[in-house]
């Protein structure tokens, strides 16, 4: 049994997606949802793979949507379920993937928030007497990079006028325009930054690496203080995609600067542009 044990298994395929270059974040992420699935087949007996059926991941399912699970999370669960049992098939560990024929729970996706201009100016303006802080925000308003690729750049990833934004999860490598306002803000914090020999861009006082959970902390505090509510770091992002489209740059541009894979992934603005265009909003350029 001991080839089929279920932590044995998990634990191979998390060693997988590194060796695939996943963010630390998805490493988590799958690891969590596999963590809890496995506890609960615990809970029936069941440690050996090849005892799974599609019932006991039904069963799952309907268990964390009893315990006020949303719908989105079950289905992303389910994702992460899939994806496990397709690694060991592919390896010839099962012959079947029971996850395949089991329904995603049902569930309306929100649209993307998108900052008003009164909202991004009030940020900036909070933001401005910290030049890291205002670097930050400044770079993921203007480019429309990740958070994780924004705490992933280096001093040399500054190209002139361009940033090259290095492989992040199954986003691809790519390189992307610097406006003067960015570049400005860049060089701005590369004037106070702490001398040290770490090529990282961001960095603490102490001259560590910025991490994601850090870059969260400082934007959700400046949302704090000038009163956006509702709002997240990946909304910054929401905001460029969205002003990129009200400009007129093609759906394949945007797509490709902002390293979506699907262009499906960006056309879920376009609902959303067309209202503003609707309503004759004045949108001005960040």
């Amino acid at each position: 049994m001991e080839n089929y044990f279920l932590p044995n298994l998990i634990e191979s395929f998390i060693n997988w997606l590194k060796e695939k270059r996943m963010s630390q974040f998805t490493l988590i992420a799958y690891k969590k949802d596999l963590s809890q699935f496995v506890g609960f087949l615990a809970g029936q007996e069941k440690y050996d793979v090849r005892e799974i059926k599609k019932e006991d991941i039904v069963a799952f399912i309907k268990k964390i949507l009893s315990e006020n699970y949303t719908q989105k999370s079950a289905s992303r669960k389910l994702n992460s379920i899939r994806t496990f049992f397709r690694y060991l098939k592919n390896n010839n560990l099962i012959s079947q993937n029971p996850a395949l024929e089991v329904a995603h729970p049902k569930y309306s996706q929100t649209p993307p928030r998108i900052l008003s201009k009164m909202e991004y100016r009030a940020l900036r303006d909070a933001a401005r007497e910290d030049k890291r802080s205002y670097a930050i925000i400044e770079i993921l308003l203007q480019t429309g990079i990740r958070i994780g690729e924004l705490a992933s750049l280096r001093i040399s990833d500054i190209k002139n006028n361009s940033l090259y934004i290095r492989p992040y999860g199954k986003s691809p490598e790519r390189n992307v325009f610097l406006n003067p306002a960015a570049k400005k803000a860049i060089d701005d914090y590369l004037k106070i930054r702490p001398k040290t020999d770490l090529d990282f861009l961001f960095i603490t006082r102490n001259g560590k690496p910025l991490l994601i959970r850090n870059i969260r902390q400082i934007i959700s505090r400046y949302f704090n203080e000038v009163g956006i509510e509702k709002a997240t770091v990946n909304d910054l992002r929401n905001t460029f995609i969205a002003h990129q489209l009200i400009k007129g740059s093609s759906l394949e541009y945007v797509s490709k600067i902002v390293g979506h894979r699907r262009l499906s992934s960006t056309e879920r603005y376009l609902s959303l542009v067309n209202s503003q265009v609707k309503k004759r909003e004045k949108i001005e350029e960040l």
